[in-house]
């Protein structure tokens, strides 16, 4: 209960935080599609969908950004995006929920990251998502993409009180986070230590440095939902990465935060009904950062995103978000949690 209280006290100065989401962006691009339309191409034969409407989000740390600033938080977005029509799209998706885009890095030579989202009518209001279509970039990123991105993260550092990092691709170098900018967060990490670093990778969680590690329990190397083995697996990032802390999600079971010598589990608020998973990491990492910035612990702050997912996940059929009076009230509901 004391957890619950300690977030309560501090949820009216979220105003004041300022936040960079640094990384990986995309435009979520859905084409809806009524069959009703269908017509024969006359070149060549096959099926041409009629799209009806397309719904644009920014995705991936778009995502993310689109939480924080639901509760409220001021965001200054770092990210690689094209100078295409996609790029156009996501840069306009962003400015709509008013986050700062003016250290965002656009070039000729990358597309924009997108996904493309066919979905085909199946009833009278609902839709089943067909093959997706991405488009991303399959080189490996320029040095001078680097040296704009790491100039641009130091320009925010000077009014942001944390960052959240953002990897979103399996691919190697190839987007925005790669060796040489990981290298970089790291020593960005020790320079300035009053400042949050908090990464978030699909794929390379073992290769970040001097940062706080969040992951779940099928990306942190090695490891299974057995709580030894992600013991394990946390404190040999702690110990071989100097990381500043790991913290593991697993689903409906809440988290685990490892900090060095101890190791706190964090329980998973209880939910009901249908359930959409979509952007639930990317909740809690908003809720995660933004606790930290004003002033909980890192159990607390934990609490707070998993407090903030399960709102989220309760928005079927879209990338949910929450707002402060919504987490005030699922606080207040579940005084055990």
């Amino acid at each position: 209960m004391k957890r619950i209280d300690n977030i309560l006290q501090v949820l009216d100065n979220v105003g004041s935080r300022t936040i960079t989401v640094f990384g990986d962006y995309c435009l979520d691009k859905y084409m809806y599609i009524d069959p009703a339309r269908d017509e024969a191409s006359v070149e060549t034969g096959l099926t041409a969908y009629q799209v009806d409407r397309t719904d644009l989000f920014p995705g991936a740390g778009g995502t993310i950004t689109n939480n924080l600033r639901s509760l409220g938080a001021q965001v200054q977005c770092v990210g690689l995006l094209g100078n295409d029509g996609e790029g156009y799209d996501l840069l306009q998706c962003l400015k709509r929920i008013g986050a700062d885009t003016e250290l965002m890095v656009q070039s000729d030579s990358i597309p924009t990251n997108t996904y493309m989202k066919p979905m085909r009518k199946t009833g009278e209001k609902t839709y089943t998502e067909m093959n997706r279509l991405d488009r991303r970039s399959f080189c490996e990123t320029s040095k001078e993409l680097e040296d704009r991105l790491l100039g641009n993260l130091e320009r925010a550092l000077d009014w942001s009180q944390g960052v959240i990092i953002i990897e979103q691709y399996m691919q190697r170098n190839f987007a925005a986070i790669t060796d040489r900018i990981r290298d970089a967060l790291a020593d960005l990490a020790v320079r300035f230590p009053d400042k949050f670093f908090f990464a978030d990778s699909r794929g390379f969680a073992q290769c970040f440095r001097h940062v706080i590690i969040k992951c779940n329990q099928f990306e942190l190397s090695g490891a299974e939902q057995d709580e030894n083995t992600l013991r394990s697996g946390a404190e040999k990032l702690l110990a071989t990465n100097n990381a500043r802390a790991v913290v593991v999600t697993v689903g409906e079971e809440g988290a685990f935060v490892f900090e060095r010598g101890t190791m706190t589990r964090i329980p998973a608020f209880p939910v009901e009904g249908p359930l959409d998973i979509v952007g639930a990491g990317d909740a809690t990492n908003a809720g995660v950062m933004l606790g930290l910035t004003l002033g909980l612990s890192l159990p607390e702050s934990a609490l707070l995103g998993g407090c903030i997912s399960s709102i989220t996940i309760q928005q079927i059929g879209v990338t949910g978000t929450a707002t402060i009076e919504q987490v005030k009230q699922r606080l207040m509901s579940c005084p055990g949690c």
